[in-house]
């Protein structure tokens, strides 16, 4: 099976997402920024916004718009409504960070085994998946970049900029900026270009540096349209909108410096590795290609540093540099399995056994999961359960029997394996323990009478209601509908509670409106009520 998954890297590193959660990945609820992108589509779908974009019906500028027209294409042949829909056009993408991770590793002339190595490592990275519904943007935006990186890493290498290669480079760096901004080009770009200058030093002319300089001031431009477009077609707006933002680049959410020094545990199921990797006095002497090695040890830290440097932080900024420590985990991982039957130093051997001691584990006791979903497993839920259990314990038993053997390789693909049967059988079990509270807004679309809002709504139940809903509120005070009878969403503000509502309509208590899934990870925002008002 590995020789076969080997043959056909590329194919197997797009089935691998494809199969994990191309058809599962809807048990997870929409998040918020999911929400603005899938509303940003429907209006676009719906009202023709596809430049100055709009989220129910007010400008969004925040982010640029190409994440958003190809989620909106996807909408159009698929459904708008579907989830599943939605959400392909960033798996795809985590599969071309995945192909692209690859394609550079054979550039680093690292073997074709060594290079599906590390494809795998990125594709299974905590927050290389997690991001796809977290931030959905930033998988755009770094699947362009790296796709421009491996171009430009060809340019360097050839020493000449060939047409072909400069028409993609430029073309995916736009993608880039047109999908999130400069804020690839800061985090892995310039990483990139500082390590690959350390570890294989810039050849070429001065004329082939200068065709590369303004070949990157045209992708730049390309993908910067955007941006002065909506600047003179609506200059007001985008300037309040681009001053909120900048300034939150130093006044919210800061954190010190040293906050992205654990940093290598956003790699999830690579975590031991991922610290091992960046030992570079202990790993040096034992890899395969030093040189390769230090570019992406360098690329890694340089990331690192420059994250660092400014002062807004969140952990899903780190991201992008989960790419070159995947690069960076691989070198171990060939290590290992070149090496390890040969290992007799316990430091160097235990880490190995906790790292899949530990997965084996959690894949054969999966099982014990159950006497805490006991009351939901009923019906079909129960069958997928005991079938993941049995497969999990099954995966588990040959990764404690290769280690036992020493043989590194088959115990990696059993971790694969393991990350795909959690993708197939046991995400859809995410959806068991929805609260029963659970009352959706998508139930109200169908009804005649028009819904406002007074307080404003969150933006998963703008998507889950299907439609805009228009506010009352206005910063000049409260306007009031036209209709006698309309019904009224609310969030925290009681309508009976406001005198001049009260004066004029009889309000009516109906429902309340909890978008929660469970009770474990309760927001109050996906809480609302609603109010029916008549003219009096």
């Amino acid at each position: 099976m590995i020789k076969l998954i080997e043959k056909y890297p590329i194919l197997s590193l797009l089935l691998f997402v494809i199969v994990m959660l191309g058809f599962t990945i809807d048990a997870i609820p929409v998040t918020i920024m999911e929400a603005r992108n899938f509303i940003s589509a429907r209006e676009m779908l719906t009202d023709n916004n596809w430049i100055l974009t709009t989220m129910n019906g007010e400008a969004r500028y925040q982010k640029p718009p190409l994440p958003t027209w190809i989620t909106a294409v996807f909408g159009y042949i698929f459904g708008i409504t579907s989830v599943l829909a939605l959400r392909w056009p960033a798996l795809l993408f985590v599969a071309s960070i995945g192909i692209s991770t690859y394609l550079i590793s054979k550039k680093l002339e690292l073997t074709k085994s060594h290079s599906l190595i590390n494809g795998f490592i990125a594709l299974t990275s905590f927050y290389t998946l997690g991001i796809t519904i977290e931030a959905p943007w930033d998988i755009y935006t770094h699947g362009f970049m790296l796709m421009a990186l491996y171009q430009l890493f060809i340019l360097f290498q050839n020493q000449k900029t060939t047409i072909l290669r400069s028409l993609l480079f430029v073309l995916f760096l736009a993608g880039s900026v047109l999908s999130k901004g400069p804020v690839s080009l800061y985090v892995l770009f310039l990483p990139f270009i500082i390590a690959y200058g350390v570890a294989f030093k810039y050849k070429g002319g001065t004329l082939h540096f200068l065709k590369l300089v303004s070949l990157l001031v045209f992708g730049i431009v390309l993908g910067g349209w955007w941006y002065l477009h909506v600047r003179v077609a609506d200059p007001e707006t985008f300037s309040a909108i681009a001053q909120r933002e900048t300034s939150n680049w130093h006044s919210y959410n800061v954190r010190p410096f040293y906050y992205y020094w654990s940093f290598f545990i956003q790699s999830g199921l690579w975590t031991v590795p991922a610290f091992i990797s960046l030992l570079y006095p202990y790993l040096k002497t034992r890899v395969s290609n030093l040189k390769a090695y230090r570019f992406t040890f360098f690329w890694t830290i340089f990331a690192v540093i420059l994250l660092s440097i400014i002062p807004e932080k969140k952990s899903r900024y780190l991201m992008p540099v989960l790419i070159p420590l995947a690069l960076n985990i691989g070198f171990y991982m060939e290590y290992l399995i070149r090496e390890f039957k040969n290992l007799k130093d316990k430091k160097e051997t235990f880490p190995v056994y906790f790292q899949f001691g530990l997965i084996g584990i959690i894949a054969l006791l999966f099982w014990i999961a159950g006497f805490f979903l006991g009351p939901f497993l009923t019906g079909i839920v129960l069958a997928r359960f005991i079938v993941s259990a049995i497969v999990l314990a099954i995966i588990g038993f040959f990764i404690f029997k290769q280690l036992k053997a020493k043989n590194i390789k088959a115990t990696f693909y059993l971790v694969i394996a393991f990350m795909l049967s959690v993708g197939v059988l046991v995400l859809p079990l995410a959806q068991v323990q929805s609260q029963a509270d659970y009352k959706p807004l998508s139930e109200l679309a169908s009804d005649k009478i028009p819904l406002y809002t007074l307080d404003g709504v969150s933006p998963e139940a703008l998507y889950n209601y299907g439609e805009k809903i228009p506010s009352i509120k206005t910063e000049e005070g409260i306007e009031l509908p036209k209709e006698k009878e309309f019904r009224l969403l609310t969030s925290t503000t009681n309508p009976e509670k406001i005198d001049e509502l009260a004066k004029l309509y009889t309000i009516e208590f109906m429902a309340t409106y909890d978008l929660n899934f469970s009770d474990r990870d309760h927001k109050s925002r996906l809480i609302n009520q609603l109010y029916k008002l008549t003219l009096k």
